[in-house]
């Protein structure tokens, strides 16, 4: 639990930082906290030149990642295509129905298996890094 803090604020200070907080959704008590953070930072005594390329480079590495995942992402779609397209064979006419109709319970249990995945934040790209090492460069 957080200690209360009781702070006497100007009207017009009362209501700017009222239009942040519903602005960005968050409490009053954030936005202070986040204000007195930046405050009481280091980097508030950089310059904006500094801050510009920390950020840039932050920008550069998470763009990294993204290129990352978007080629594993690339790579495992290809790797079951070739693999799809390489191994089943034609069904019979008689069959399709009956195949389609599975085939449409598979996608339906797949599609939710992704859907469990991205709510708890713990995708295949996240587990993909445990199997032989793989790692970003």
């Amino acid at each position: 639990m957080k200690p209360r803090v009781n702070l006497r604020l100007d009207a017009q200070l009362l209501a700017m930082l009222e239009d942040v907080a519903f602005e960005h959704q968050t409490t009053k008590t954030a936005v202070l906290e986040a204000a007195l953070r930046h405050f009481f930072s280091e980097e508030r005594d950089y310059t904006l030149e500094d801050r510009v390329m920390k950020r840039m480079d932050n920008f550069e590495t998470r763009m990294g990642r993204l290129e990352w995942k978007a080629n594993l992402n690339v790579e495992i779609m290809s790797h079951y295509m070739h693999y799809w397209l390489t191994r089943t064979d034609p069904l019979p006419p008689s069959q399709r129905d009956a195949m389609a109709a599975l085939g449409y319970r598979r996608f339906n249990h797949f599609m939710d298996q992704v859907s469990v995945k991205m709510k708890k934040r713990r995708t295949l790209s996240h587990e993909s890094l445990r199997w032989q090492g793989a790692e970003p460069d």
